[in-house]
């Protein structure tokens, strides 16, 4: 008997340590609940902001049907309104130009471009180009002042604004010059008649493409005042083909957006009312029109 008394109590004792350490983890689980809604608050659904200004700049021309220019929307540096389909047009009509560039560099004397020509008529084209691209790789060149830091960053920026005015953004356009003059012209086919240069590879897509989005504001300019510069249709037009010449003479064959806007001509308005008028002892209709 006195064995089974001591047994109750030694029970009755654990079971009140277990129920402390029971209520104190209770205690520390409803503690920490409430750490984690002190440290992660949930905001009410109306102090939640959503900023509207990009969409209700938008809104103007959300309801146009098709493409819309990049002429049309406002300055920015990363909006973009392709089209796929002049660029690619663009890019064949650059192609063309390289290779008729080419020859007009090889008419010309070898001071100018320090070509050797008896060098150049040991091997064939593609000989060469295998030679200076993967044998020879990029040097420092020699050639005159004016075409490395004149002659190509206003090629740059033609590269550049051939995209941009595609509806590309700064960054793409950017990448579109760096691709045409180091693929297509440093690595393609200048590297059949000399090394790629170390300075036409920066000078001409960095350089141009800053030159570019200056050219671009220009002709912004430009295109919002009906293609008219200090309110002169000519100096608008010629300098609009020096700051875009590729899409400017393309657009001579297959139409320009740009020209088409007529963003400088105020478009006639049309404001007509009609209204009930109530008068003593009388009542009618008022209509005016305005235009």
């Amino acid at each position: 008997m006195h064995h089974l008394r001591t047994l109750i109590i030694f029970a009755a004792i654990i079971a009140a340590l277990a129920g402390q350490k029971a209520a104190a983890a209770d205690e520390i689980i409803a503690e920490s609940i409430q750490l984690v809604d002190v440290a992660m608050p949930v905001a009410p659904p109306d102090s939640v902001h959503i900023d509207m200004a990009p969409i209700v700049a938008m809104q103007p021309y959300m309801s146009k049907p098709g493409r819309i220019s990049i002429y049309e929307l406002p300055y920015s540096l990363t909006l973009n309104s392709y089209n796929w389909n002049r660029l690619w047009v663009n890019t064949a009509v650059l192609a063309g130009a390289y290779i008729g560039t080419l020859v007009v560099l090889e008419c010309l004397p070898e001071d100018a471009t320090s070509w050797n020509r008896s060098e150049l008529q040991k091997d064939p084209p593609l000989k060469r180009w295998y030679q200076n691209v993967f044998k020879k790789g990029p040097e420092w060149d020699h050639d005159n002042a004016i075409f490395n830091y004149v002659l190509h960053p206003y090629a740059g920026a033609a590269y550049f604004m051939t995209a941009r005015s595609c509806g590309f953004n700064f960054y793409r356009s950017l990448l579109y010059s760096a691709c045409i003059s180091t693929i297509g012209w440093e690595f393609g086919i200048e590297a059949c008649m000399e090394r790629p240069s170390i300075q036409d590879i920066f000078v001409t897509p960095l350089v141009g493409s800053v030159i570019g989005e200056l050219f671009y504001k220009l002709k912004r300019n430009i295109v919002a005042h009906d293609y008219r510069l200090f309110g002169s249709p000519v100096i608008g037009n010629i300098v609009a083909f020096l700051v875009d010449p590729v899409n400017e003479v393309v657009g001579l064959f297959g139409g320009n957006d740009a020209r088409k806007l007529h963003l400088g001509r105020k478009q006639p308005q049309v404001i007509s009312s009609f209204m009930p008028t109530i008068g003593k002892g009388s009542f009618g209709f008022a209509f005016s029109c305005t235009f």
